[in-house]
C-alpha cells in the first residue's frame, strides 16, 4: 500500500476524553437549548440543530458507560446492514427486537440501510455496491475523498415509513504528526433520538470504522458525527404521554460518573469484506466470541419507551 504523507500533517486532536464525555454534552445541549417541537410520532420533542463532535478510538472503544448498552445488538445490527438484507429473520434469530415495528407482514424492511449500501437503485434495474467499492478504493487509493456511501435513496426515502436516519457517511484517511495514516469516519445524521439511538449510533460507526481499518489495514483513527436535529422525546406541555418522557432517564445519566471506555478485540480471522457472509450462519456466541469488548463496565440500563 503505497502512501504519500502531506508536508504538513494534520495530528489527531491530543488528549480527548476516554469516557464519551461528547456524548454527554450532546445530551446537556440538547436539555438546556433545545425547543419543543412537534413530528410525526405524535410525542413532542426538544430539538437541537447541528450538534457536531469527535471521538478518537485510540482512546478506547465508545461503548456508552452512564448506562448499560448491548454489545450483541451493535454487532448483529451492523453485520445485518454489511449483509444488504432486507428481511428480519437475522435480526430475530439473535432476539434482536428493535426493527420489529418496522418490518412489513413478510419480515421485511424496505429502508434498510444495508439494503442500498449494498444495492443502491441506479436506472435499467442496475445496483451499486457502495461498500464494496469503498473496500477497493482503501486498498487501490485510500487518499480518495470519494469513499461515500449513501442510504438515502429518494425514490424509497419520500414515501418510507422509515426513511434512514443516518443518512449518509464518509470514509477518509488522514495523517498523523509522525506521518503515518489512520482512518476516519464522518456519520451525517438527519434525525438523532439522543436518549436511544445516538449511544447506539455512536458504538455502531466506530464499530464500521474499526472493520474498515481491519480490512484496510489503516489504523482507526476519528469517528465524527453530525446530528442535524438532535432531539429528546419528552411529556406534553400539560403533561400526557410522560411514558415517552426521556428527560428523567438522561438527568439520571449526567449524575453517574463516567468510566473508563473497553477496547475492542476482533478475531484475526476477520480479515475482508468477504469474510462478513460466513458469520451471518453463526449462532450468538459464535458470533460474539469475533468481536469482543474488554473491560467494559457501565452503570445499570435505563430503560427507554421508543416513540414508533
Amino acid at each position: 500500500m503505497n502512501f504519500i504523507s502531506p508536508l504538513k500533517t494534520k495530528a489527531i486532536p491530543g488528549n480527548p476524553p476516554s469516557n464519551l464525555k461528547q456524548y454527554l454534552d450532546a445530551v446537556r445541549e440538547v436539555l438546556e437549548t433545545g425547543q419543543r417541537k412537534a413530528n410525526r410520532t405524535g410525542v413532542d420533542t426538544l430539538s437541537t440543530f447541528n450538534i457536531n463532535y469527535e471521538i478518537n478510538l485510540r482512546e478506547g472503544f465508545p461503548l456508552l458507560t452512564t448506562k448499560e448498552i448491548s454489545w450483541k445488538n451493535i454487532v448483529i445490527e451492523n453485520l445485518w446492514f454489511l449483509s444488504g438484507k432486507t428481511d428480519i429473520a437475522l435480526l430475530k434469530k439473535h432476539n434482536c427486537k428493535f426493527w420489529d415495528p418496522w418490518a412489513d407482514e413478510n419480515g421485511k424492511v424496505p429502508s434498510a440501510y444495508g439494503n442500498f449500501w449494498r444495492h443502491f437503485p441506479l436506472p435499467n434495474n442496475q445496483t451499486n455496491d457502495q461498500i464494496a467499492y469503498v473496500v477497493e478504493q482503501l486498498k487501490s487509493n485510500p487518499m480518495s475523498r470519494r469513499m461515500a456511501v449513501s442510504a438515502w435513496a429518494p425514490g424509497n426515502a419520500q414515501t418510507s415509513a422509515l426513511p434512514p436516519c443516518h443518512a449518509f457517511w464518509l470514509v477518509n484517511t488522514q495523517f498523523d504528526a509522525e506521518g503515518l495514516p489512520y482512518l476516519c469516519l464522518h456519520l451525517t445524521q438527519r434525525s438523532c433520538d439522543i436518549a436511544l439511538g445516538v449511544p447506539y449510533n455512536i458504538a455502531g460507526y466506530a464499530f464500521l470504522l474499526a472493520l474498515f481499518s481491519r480490512f484496510s489495514g489503516i489504523p482507526a483513527g476519528i469517528f465524527a458525527h453530525t446530528l442535524i436535529d438532535a432531539h429528546i422525546y419528552t411529556s406534553k406541555a400539560d403533561g400526557s404521554m410522560a411514558e415517552y418522557d426521556h428527560i428523567p432517564g438522561l438527568r439520571q445519566q449526567l449524575t453517574r460518573a463516567p468510566r473508563t471506555l473497553p477496547t475492542l478485540e476482533i478475531s484475526p480471522e476477520i480479515k475482508s469484506l468477504d469474510d462478513i457472509e460466513p458469520l451471518l450462519a453463526l449462532d450468538t456466541d459464535q458470533i460474539m466470541s469475533k468481536f469482543i469488548v474488554h473491560n467494559y463496565d457501565p452503570h445499570p440500563a435505563i430503560s427507554f419507551k421508543v416513540a414508533v
